[in-house]
């Protein structure tokens, strides 16, 4: 997917184990298929996870995890990755790595949530628990400046994109966006980066969020791009009401939800069928509830 990925194996993996962990040294190490962009994974035995950045970019996201999800994790009320080694540069591959226990679920698909109603009350209350969590010396998010800042790339991203969006139309919406009012009060906890492929079902609920390289402070509302991303239209009410957002946090992140997609879809167009899938999915629903 990017120009600056590392080659990445099972027989990699199991190198890095024997050598920095020898008391796992036995267990199977299997690829796992995925729809991420800054990590590959690797599931050790039947209770542990490997997580390796694929570019030197994803490794501060590493590193942000092994310091923040013990803070985070036990003040949430689904289940978090739980790092239970660092690994280290090693056997020709050159940045750190971590392994984590293994999480029981499946990423969700939008269009096809089992249990929308459910999911939309359990990710409200994942959404209000991780804002209640006090915000100091917390990192700033990743995403957690005003929109404003992604005018730029969120324009080029519609140029680059050319016939294969409706251009005015998602423009038009953008300017919208644009003319919100900021967020004013303190800054917020958020993941930051609440999309299917972070999030994990069991039977219908929600039974893990993965994925903390984008949590930090800011502007919460970025957390509710996963209302366009993953939820149904007839749903989404239910998790606005679970959250309790205001109609200028709403429409902040909508304009979220649109940004991240535009910018998103040329870059994976080819490179990752399911991201390049999904944002269309956001970019469809949010022009067909503008009508």
């Amino acid at each position: 997917m990017h120009a600056d990925e590392a080659d990445l194996d099972a027989p990699l993996v199991r190198r890095l184990i024997a050598r920095r962990f020898p008391h796992w040294a036995a267990l199977p190490v299997r690829r796992l298929a995925s729809s991420g962009t800054e990590n590959a994974m690797f599931r050790l035995g039947s209770d542990l996870l490997v997580r390796l950045p694929r570019r030197p970019g994803a490794v501060p996201d590493l590193t942000h995890e092994q310091r923040w999800l013990p803070r985070l994790g036990p003040l949430l009320p689904v289940a978090v990755p739980e790092p239970v080694g660092a690994g280290e540069p090693d056997e020709g591959y050159p940045w750190p790595w971590s392994v984590y226990r293994w999480l029981q679920g499946c990423n969700p698909v939008a269009g096809a949530v089992c249990e929308p109603e459910r999911l939309a009350e359990d990710l409200g209350a994942f959404v209000r628990a991780l804002r209640r969590i006090a915000p100091q010396d917390g990192p700033p998010g990743y995403r957690g400046g005003p929109l404003r800042d992604r005018d730029e790339p969120t324009r080029a991203a519609i140029a680059e994109l050319g016939g294969r969006v409706d251009g005015g139309a998602v423009t038009a919406l953008w300017e919208q966006s644009l003319q919100v009012p900021a967020h004013t009060g303190p800054p917020v906890w958020a993941h930051g980066d609440l999309s299917p492929g972070n999030v994990l079902v069991d039977e219908g609920r929600l039974s893990a969020v993965i994925d903390f390289g984008c949590a930090g402070t800011g502007d919460p509302a970025v957390d509710l791009i996963v209302a366009w991303n993953l939820l149904p239209a007839s749903v989404r009410d239910t998790f606005r009401e679970a959250v309790g957002a205001d109609d200028a946090e709403w429409a902040r992140g909508r304009g979220w939800a649109l940004s991240i997609s535009l910018i998103q879809l040329p870059y994976y167009w080819d490179t990752n069928p399911v991201l390049a899938e999904n944002s269309r999915h956001v970019i469809t629903e949010i022009l067909a509830e503008a009508g």
